[in-house]
């Protein structure tokens, strides 16, 4: 009598594949589609079948809760809690990113629709002085407001750049009893709005100067850059104090260590390890008081004339330009505020991108020059 064994069954456990929880695959991607489409579909049922809904709003905040739920659960389900865990944060993070940029593209297309077909290249050659309310939108000038912003956000750096860094090394690279109380008060004024450093200037020295007959302190471009002081030194101070904690204690103690002194520690070794930040901080101070408005209506005061001094006289500037033209009730009026907006913000890119060519890091480059000459 013959009997058949039958081949024993493989018990080898399956082979796991290593993969990165943030990595997706097609599977994933088909995942995450079909949880938006039930998560829309079962909003759709529950908010307007069985519910009365208020509003789209609603609805969608209801349709989100339910895909980051269904997806958390599912990629549990496949790939475990980790997995789940992070792509429940990085769709988190990156609908938060997606909430914040919609509205700036918004804003920016808008702007460009609006003052895009009326910007001419005369808005660069000529001021307002000779041109009419009712001349059309292509005549508008802007020189004088052009001229005046680049002299006080100018003077604005000369003053804010040397104070700030020199605060941010006075917290971070002395002992002094004295660094606790700079720092409460960098903070405080942190918060200070720029209305306020406006007021302070046209009570503490423009009423002053005016009484006494000194032209120094009247409505000028100064009186604005002292302003605008007030409201760039504490965001330089802050961001430059972040950027020096950053720097390795231990290029402090090699350097300490070869016999430099603190202060040629700082001058050659912090401040050319930070230098990228330090531009990054100057970037933050000029999109920080670039477009204010609220200190240079007590200060600056405005004008429709040329005036490239800024000692002397009212001195016009982009904000005060967009802000006169915009509140008016003629439409081509207001045009010209939305074509001064534009330029702002043109004017603001090209200083960023200045900024960034200054300050960006250099080392690979010479690392890859000195490779080749050897």
């Amino acid at each position: 009598m013959t009997t058949t064994v039958a081949p024993p069954v493989s018990s080898a456990p399956r082979k796991l594949v290593k993969r990165r929880p943030s990595e997706t695959t097609r599977q994933d991607r088909l995942a995450a589609l079909g949880c938006a489409v039930s998560a829309t579909l079962l909003t759709w049922f529950v908010m307007h079948l069985l519910l009365d809904s208020p509003g789209w709003l609603a609805d969608l905040i209801v349709a989100y809760l339910l895909y980051l739920a269904m997806l958390y659960l599912v990629t549990r389900d496949r790939l475990g809690r980790l997995a789940a865990s992070d792509r429940l944060v990085s769709t988190i993070v990156v609908s938060g990113a997606l909430t914040l940029l919609v509205p700036l593209l918004f804003l920016l297309t808008y702007i460009v629709i609006e003052g895009a077909p009326y910007l001419r290249l005369g808005f660069f050659t000529h001021d307002m002085s000779a041109v009419a309310p009712t001349d059309p939108v292509t005549a508008t000038g802007g020189l004088h407001a052009v001229v005046g912003t680049l002299q006080q956000t100018a003077l604005t750096l000369v003053f804010v750049v040397p104070l700030g860094v020199l605060t941010a090394i006075f917290l971070n690279e002395t002992r002094s009893r004295f660094r606790r109380p700079v720092r409460i008060m960098v903070d405080a004024m942190s918060g200070l709005p720029s209305i306020v450093a406006g007021l302070f200037i046209y009570a503490a020295l423009i009423i002053p100067g005016i009484q006494a007959g000194v032209g120094l302190f009247s409505y000028n471009g100064l009186m604005a850059t002292l302003a605008l002081t007030m409201v760039m030194l504490p965001t330089v101070t802050r961001t430059v104090d972040v950027v020096l904690r950053l720097v390795p204690d231990g290029l402090r103690e090699a350097s300490l260590a070869l016999g430099a002194s603190r202060a040629r520690t700082v001058w050659s070794v912090v401040l050319p390890t930070a230098r990228t930040g330090v531009t990054t901080a100057v970037i933050l101070g000029i999109a920080r008081v670039a477009g204010e408005t609220a200190p240079l209506l007590f200060t600056s005061f405005g004008s429709l004339a040329m005036n490239a001094n800024p000692f002397s006289a009212p001195q016009e500037s982009i904000p005060l330009f967009i802000f006169r033209f915009i509140k008016q009730p003629l439409e081509n009026v207001q045009q010209r505020g939305y074509v001064g907006a534009l330029v702002l913000i043109l004017l603001i890119f090209g200083l960023f991108a200045i900024a960034r060519i200054v300050g960006r890091d250099r080392s690979k480059r010479k690392a890859k020059r000195t490779k080749e000459n050897r």
